[in-house]
């Protein structure tokens, strides 16, 4: 496996992996504004997936669960370039002007159709990643106002999310867990984004399910996973994948420990 990162800055960063896949389960503090050079990616949210391929521009507004899978493709790489939209530069950039906004409860990812402006601004940035001269701070900065200039003059509903700076509120636990207990995040990711702390998380949990999170989430994961082998006819490689197991071998004891059987023999005698 060979996963490489190069940051120019803090904020702009060009990624490479080489290998059959590389997944990874997570919640970006920042808004990411990515621009996929080669390879594939699938993003898996709970009440949609994503694919984008070579080419493609889109932006992960930040606070969410996603389950992202990024694969090499036709012999290149995974390659992109990724641009972190940090909430104070952000509010830097709107501090002068008087924009309303309308938060919508879920943000979600958006596509710009490989745009020629925002393909452009990110495509500049390439050159900067083969010189060893530190990448001016000045520069950065305007390149990452160029990139949101871009945004809010392509898309007119960009602002919902770009100057939402409110942190998740106390919401319904229940409803949360439900739609999001397939992405294998540490309890306190969970908790921040249900509007909790640690503590006050694991109480109301207590209270609904009667049982522990972790008990909890595994049963869940294992029941999706049964389900998606018995009547969507996927395959182990990819149920794993999409319902919150570390890896191939984890889930395969988990699921015989729970149902007596392999995910493989279950798919062989169907």
């Amino acid at each position: 496996m060979e996963f490489k990162l190069k940051y120019i800055t803090d904020d702009i960063k060009l990624s490479s992996y080489e290998d059959k896949l590389f997944k990874t389960e997570v919640v970006f503090d920042h808004h990411m504004l990515v621009w996929f050079i080669s390879g594939e990616t699938k993003i898996i949210q709970a009440d949609k997936n994503y694919l984008f391929k070579s080419g493609d521009i889109f932006l992960i507004p930040r606070n969410q669960l996603a389950a992202i899978i990024n694969y090499p493709k036709d012999g290149q790489p995974h390659k992109s370039v990724v641009m972190h939209l940090s909430t104070d530069r952000l509010r830097e950039f709107y501090a002068s002007l008087n924009v309303k906004t309308k938060i919508s409860a879920t943000q979600k990812i958006r596509s710009f159709d490989k745009h020629p402006l925002l393909e452009s601004c990110l495509a500049s940035l390439m050159p900067y990643f083969d010189v060893q001269e530190k990448f001016p701070e000045n520069i950065a900065s305007l390149k990452i106002t160029e990139a949101i200039s871009i945004l809010r003059t392509i898309d007119k509903e960009i602002d919902n999310i770009l100057a939402n700076f409110e942190e998740p509120y106390k919401i319904d636990l229940a409803g949360f867990m439900e739609k999001n207990f397939m992405f294998n995040m540490p309890l306190e990711k969970f908790s921040y984004l249900s509007g909790r702390s640690l503590t006050t998380f694991k109480r109301d949990f207590s209270k609904i399910y009667n049982t522990t999170p972790q008990r909890w989430l595994t049963q869940k994961r294992l029941e999706l996973a049964h389900y998606q082998l018995t009547q969507k006819n996927k395959k182990p490689v990819e149920v794993y994948l999409e319902t919150g197991f570390e890896n191939l071998s984890h889930f395969s004891f988990a699921f015989k420990k729970q149902f007596g059987i392999s995910p493989t023999q279950l798919t062989i005698t169907k």
